[in-house]
C-alpha cells in the first residue's frame, strides 16, 4: 500500500503542474478543441508518467580477490526503531483514509449514473432521426441535459422544440463530452485529495460549454437570443455530475467566450511548454542501478563441454572470458568426479569451491533469518569462549568472511584478521553452524554474495576462580556480542535477580550460583528495561540458596 500511495502522490504533484501550465498558458485562448485534448492527456499522463522509470546503468570494476578490511554485517536500516513505529502507525490510518475518499468519491460517481439511467428509464422516449432520444420527463423546474446519445428535458421544452437548446444537446452527444466526464471523475475519485483535479474537472466541464455553445453558433443562430436563453435557463434545476446542462458552467465565462476574438494560431506554440515539463518529470524519476563487476587476474580457464559443440567464448557475470573448446567427455564420469569432490570437501569440513565470483553489493543483499537481531541473537546464544583461551585471558577480535550461496547456504568461512588459533577456529564454528539465508539477488537472479564479520572475544577483568565454569563463559560471550560495533560506550544492561548491577561485575557472579542467563536486544529490550538498554540485556537467574 506505501508503493501505491507514493505513486498517487506523484501522480497528485504532476496533475497540479499540467494543471498550472493550463491556467497560465491556455486558459483564455478560444482553442476549445485544443485545451480539452490538453486537459485530458495531461490527466492520463499524470498517472502514465510516474510508471515510466529510465534506468541507467552504471558498472563499478572491483577485483574478487580485494577484501576490504573492518566490514560489517551487510544490513541495510533505514529509520530508526521510534521512526519506524511512527511509520507503521500512520501508513494504516493514510492507507484507511484514502480508501474512504476513494469509496465515498466513486460511490457519488456511481450514484449519479444510477439517477440519469432511472430518469431516463421512467421518462416518455422518442427516437430521432439523427440517432438521439430525446427524453421527456413531468418535472417543469428540469433543466435540458444530455448523456450519452440521450436528451433529456421537461415537456414545456420539448413542445416548444427550441432549436438553441436541441443544437446545444446534439453538441455535446456528438464531441462525446459524456465519455470526457466519466473518465475524469474515475481519474477524480483516485486523487479525490487533490484540489488541482477538481479544477481540471470544473475547467472540462467549461471548455464542453464553450464547444456546445460554439455548434449552436455555428448553425446561424443568433448570439444575443442564444444568451437570453441561457440566462432564463440559468435557474432550473440540475444536480446531475456527469451530465451535460445548458445550465452548467458560469454564464459570465461562457457569454465572455462567445464574444472573445479567436485566438491567432501562433498561440499554440505555448504548447511547446509541456516538453521541458516531460522532460525534467522523466529525469527527476530516473534512477541509476550500480552494476558491481568482478575483475579476475586469472588467466582464462578452459571449459570441457559435450562433443559436437563449436568453439565459442561466452562472457560471465564477472566480466570474465571463458573458453569453450570441444573436448569429448564422458558425462556419468563427469558427474562421478564432481560428487566425489563435493564429498570430499564436506568430509573434510571446508567449503565446496565454486567458480563463479561472488558479489560484495547487490540489488537484495541476502538477510539472515529474522534481520540483523536475529543474527546477533543467534551469535550471542551459539558463542562458546574456548576454555583455554578462557583461562589463559586471551581475547581479541577475529575477522571472518563467509559466502551466502545461491540457494542460502554459507561456504567459503575463513578467518582474514587471525587472534588466536582457538579463538579462530571458534568463530568459524559458530558461523559454519548458521542456518540457511535468504539469498541475495541481481536482476532478479540469485547469485552468490561475500560477507565480512567482526566477532569480539573480550574478558573484563581478572577470571574468575572457577573459570571453567561454561555459563560464565558464554555470559562473557554473550556480554561481547554487543560490542561488535567497536564502541566500548556501548555496554549491555547486566540483571541479576532483577536488579541492575554494574556490566563490571560480570567478574564477581559465582559460576555454581547460575541458574540461567538470557540476552535481551532491540525494542524487547527496550520494552522491558527502558532506553538504558538500548545496546542489550544480559539477564542472569541465580539459584536459589
Amino acid at each position: 500500500m506505501l508503493d501505491f500511495l507514493t505513486y498517487d502522490l506523484k501522480v497528485a504533484v504532476l496533475i497540479a503542474v499540467f494543471y498550472m501550465f493550463y491556467r497560465l498558458l491556455l486558459v483564455r485562448e478560444t482553442f476549445h478543441r485544443v485545451n480539452r485534448i490538453v486537459l485530458l492527456l495531461t490527466a492520463l499522463a499524470s498517472f502514465v508518467l510516474p510508471l515510466c522509470v529510465i534506468t541507467m546503468h552504471r558498472t563499478v570494476e572491483m577485483n574478487a580477490s580485494v577484501l576490504v578490511e573492518g566490514g560489517m554485517w551487510h544490513v541495510e536500516r533505514d529509520m530508526s526503531d521510534a521512526e519506524y513505529s511512527l511509520s507503521s502507525l500512520l501508513l494504516p490510518l493514510a492507507s484507511i483514509l484514502f480508501i474512504i475518499g476513494l469509496v465515498a468519491t466513486f460511490a457519488h460517481t456511481l450514484w449519479s449514473v444510477f439517477r440519469i439511467l432511472s430518469l431516463i428509464k421512467h421518462s416518455e422516449q422518442h427516437p430521432q432521426d439523427d440517432g438521439t432520444i430525446l427524453c421527456v420527463t413531468g418535472n417543469a423546474d428540469l433543466a435540458p441535459f444530455s448523456w450519452m446519445h440521450y436528451i433529456v428535458m421537461n415537456r414545456s421544452d420539448y413542445e416548444t422544440r427550441d432549436a438553441a437548446i436541441l443544437a446545444h444537446e446534439r453538441g455535446h452527444i456528438r464531441l462525446h463530452h459524456s465519455w470526457d466526464v466519466l473518465l475524469v471523475d474515475v481519474l477524480t475519485a483516485l486523487q479525490w485529495f487533490n484540489p488541482a483535479i477538481w479544477m481540471l474537472r470544473s475547467d472540462l466541464r467549461a471548455i464542453h460549454e464553450y464547444e456546445a455553445d460554439g455548434a449552436v453558433l455555428s448553425q446561424g443562430i443568433n448570439a444575443r437570443q442564444y444568451q437570453y436563453l441561457l440566462i432564463t435557463k440559468a435557474g432550473g434545476i440540475g444536480g446531475y455530475s456527469l451530465a451535460n446542462g445548458i445550465t452548467h458552467s458560469a454564464l459570465k465565462n461562457r457569454i465572455n467566450m462567445m464574444l472573445h476574438t479567436k485566438s491567432p494560431r501562433r498561440s499554440l506554440l505555448k504548447l511547446l511548454a509541456l516538453v521541458p515539463i516531460v522532460g525534467v518529470t522523466l529525469a527527476l524519476n530516473a534512477e541509476t542501478v550500480t552494476d558491481v563487476v568482478y575483475k579476475n587476474d586469472e588467466p582464462q580457464k578452459q571449459v570441457p563441454v559435450k562433443k559436437g559443440k563449436k568453439n565459442a567464448t561466452i562472457k560471465t557475470g564477472g566480466n570474465q572470458d571463458i573458453q569453450i573448446i570441444e573436448t569429448v567427455v564422458d558425462e556419468e564420469d563427469q558427474k562421478k568426479t564432481e560428487t566425489e569432490k563435493q564429498d570430499a570437501f564436506k568430509a573434510e569440513g571446508t567449503f565446496i569451491p565454486n567458480d563463479e565470483p561472488a558479489f560484495d553489493v547487490v540489488e537484495e543483499m541476502p538477510q539472515f533469518p529474522g534481520g540483523a537481531p536475529a543474527l546477533l541473537e543467534f551469535l550471542s546464544k551459539n558463542i562458546r569462549y574456548p576454555k583455554e583461551a578462557f583461562e589463559s585471558n586471551v581475547q581479541g577480535r577475529v575477522l571472518a568472511t563467509f559466502v551466502v550461496e545461491k540457494d542460502g547456504s554459507i561456504s567459503e568461512t575463513k578467518v582474514v584478521k587471525a587472534v588466536d588459533p582457538m579463538l579462530d577456529e571458534e568463530a568459524i564454528r559458530v558461523l559454519n553452524s548458521m542456518p540457511n539465508w535468504t539469498p541475495g539477488k541481481q536482476s532478479g537472479k540469485a547469485v552468490r554474495v561475500k560477507y565480512t564479520v567482526p566477532i569480539n572475544f573480550r574478558l573484563d577483568g581478572s577470571k574468575p576462580k572457577e573459570n571453567n565454569n561454561a555459563k560464565v563463559m558464554q555470559a562473557a560471550a554473550a556480554g561481547n556480542i554487543f560490542l561488535t560495533s567497536g564502541d566500548p560506550a556501548k555496554m549491555p544492561l547486566v540483571i541479576v535477580d532483577g536488579k541492575e548491577v554494574p556490566y563490571e561485575n560480570l567478574k564477581s557472579i559465582v559460576p555454581d550460583d547460575v541458574e540461567s542467563i538470557n540476552v535481551l536486544k532491540d525494542q524487547a529490550a527496550i520494552n522491558l528495561y527502558g532506553e538504558k538498554a538500548k545496546d542489550g540485556v544480559v539477564v542472569f537467574t541465580m539459584k536459589k540458596k
